[in-house]
């Protein structure tokens, strides 16, 4: 990859609500819609969106569940996840390097 090859981004990642998910992820063992949605800072209908994006990708896995008859949804990175977000990392870092 040369220096300056923006194209080999991670088109998943690229976005800034599934790069802010990407980064909170990374950081905890899993974290619930409602803690996501707080920190994002997104609709419910938006981020729903870049998680279902991120799920079919596998960089992600959600699970339900109910808590007080209330389904609870929660979000973890995967090893396919934690990988590619490392890369993308690199990559970017790679660039903005230059």
């Amino acid at each position: 990859m040369s220096d300056f090859d923006y194209k080999q981004l991670d088109d998943v990642i690229h976005s800034r609500i599934r790069l802010a998910i990407m980064s909170i992820l990374i950081g905890v063992e899993q974290a619930d819609f409602v803690f996501l949605r707080n920190q994002v800072k997104a609709t419910d209908g938006n981020l729903c969106i870049h998680l279902r994006k991120l799920e079919q990708a596998g960089y992600i896995f959600m699970e339900k569940r109910f808590e007080n008859r209330k389904p609870v949804s929660s979000y973890q990175i995967t090893d396919k996840g934690r990988k590619a977000f490392e890369i993308y990392l690199e990559r970017l870092s790679k660039i903005l390097k230059r």
